[in-house]
């Protein structure tokens, strides 16, 4: 019997009373104050306090998911229905979280799992550090202590042995030592049973994985047509850019070459003056090739990569930005071009519309996620909306499961934080 199958014993257990703890004192304060809310909502009160209690209740549950695979290498899918991106604020918007949550089954499931949790969850888990500490009062029992007890009110119960003389107290210490051996074993699968005892009611049913492949289904498909609309808009920003520079720069070009062709030899002064021009647009023209260039895929992110090319970005404008980078490796092209064009838009409209002195761009990869802050001190009350320039980052995120999430009270500041999931190599 190694030291590390009583090492997992011992961890087990104490686990086990901790779960214990958190499922009778959690089970209960959640569950009568879900209840109480609930019950509220007729009144009103309900509909400010149903969300609070709600949210909390699925912190405590997404808990419970998070320990129950790193503990127990027990999966919990997490069920919810996400919220709208463009939900209301204000006393509107928490009786529109209040109706979404409560036509949530997910809500529902979890208030039943509160019920086992408190009961036959609370069993399971204190089972496992009881299996290991009865023992102790066995040979306490063992050791003399019977004897005391036993003059003053006649025995000791010891589970299903009457301790009243030496002999039964040995068969106690026998037994807890017996207990201790049995939690040496099964110490680790009560823990495993307790977390999928919680993954039968707290995971998404059939009913639920279905219909969140529909709605899956459905933002591909919406995605795609956003991608297309998106590719369309900038096929067509890129042909008028063409069409109202460069090119009319060249035929102006094309022009006064023909009138030097003319003019070299009975006018060269005048041939030398329009020569002069004609470097100038051609000049001119370059340097608007080269910005439309650099607006469809900037050299430097295919070349050095996200971090560097946000840098880049930051020094040319016109306000302090700040560009913090922890990234080991580069996500794939589209998605660093996505993320490059997210933060160049939101660069623009922090410095346009939010009229910011300071700006903080963040960038980091965990969890398979690339996660993107920018931060600025402007007067806030920026907001996702038809029409706006978020939405438009939204869309461009969305087409790679991205999100964003905008903080932005009026006064400021405000904080947008984007996330896309992907893979550095």
């Amino acid at each position: 019997m190694g030291t590390s199958r009583v090492g997992r014993a011992v961890i087990a257990g104490a686990r086990g009373l901790y779960l214990s703890v958190v499922s009778l004192a959690g089970g209960i304060i959640f569950f009568v104050n879900a209840v109480l809310a609930i019950a509220f909502i007729p009144l009103g009160i309900g509909v400010l306090t149903t969300p609070v209690v709600l949210t909390g209740l699925r912190k405590h549950a997404n808990l419970r998911r998070v320990q129950a695979g790193e503990w127990s290498d027990v999966h919990i899918p997490i069920p919810y229905r996400p919220f709208p991106p463009n939900m209301r604020r204000g006393l509107m918007g928490q009786v529109d979280r209040c109706h979404l949550m409560l036509k949530d089954p997910a809500t529902w499931r979890d208030l039943q799992w509160l019920l086992v949790d408190m009961t036959a969850g609370f069993i399971v888990a204190i089972l496992a550090p009881s299996l290991l500490l009865y023992m102790l009062y066995g040979w306490v029992l063992a050791l003399g202590v019977w004897e005391p007890i036993y003059n003053a009110g006649g025995g000791e119960w010891y589970a299903f042995i009457h301790v009243t003389s030496q002999t039964t107290a040995n068969y106690a210490a026998a037994l807890g030592t017996g207990l201790f051996v049995v939690g040496l074993f099964l110490n680790p699968v009560l823990i495993r049973t307790h977390f999928r005892m919680a993954r039968g009611l707290i995971a998404p049913t059939t009913s639920m994985r279905e219909r969140e492949l529909a709605l899956r289904v459905d933002h591909l498909t919406e995605t795609r047509h956003d991608a297309v609309d998106t590719s369309a808009a900038e096929l067509r920003r890129i042909e008028r850019d063409l069409h109202d520079g460069a090119q009319a720069r060249l035929v102006a070009m094309g022009m006064d070459l023909g009138t030097i062709e003319a003019l070299v030899e009975s006018n060269p002064a005048k041939a030398k003056e329009l020569l002069a021009k004609a470097r100038q647009n051609s000049g001119e023209a370059l340097t608007e090739l080269r910005d439309l260039v650099r607006g469809i895929h900037p050299p430097v992110l295919a070349e050095r990569g996200l971090g560097d090319a946000v840098k880049a970005l930051a020094l040319r404008l016109p306000v302090t930005t700040e560009v913090d980078v922890e990234l080991r490796g580069r996500a794939e092209a589209p998605v660093e071009s996505a993320a490059y064009f997210a933060v160049s838009e939101t660069l623009t409209n922090a410095i346009k519309h939010a009229g910011a002195e300071r700006i903080w761009v963040d960038l980091h990869h965990t969890d398979g996620m690339l996660r993107i802050a920018v931060t600025d001190n402007g007067k806030g009350g920026a907001a996702v909306g038809t029409g706006s320039g978020l939405s438009g980052i939204e869309r461009r995120l969305g087409t790679f499961d991205g999100v964003l999430a905008v903080s932005s009270p009026v006064g400021g500041p405000t904080m947008v934080t984007m996330e896309i999931p992907c893979e550095l190599s």
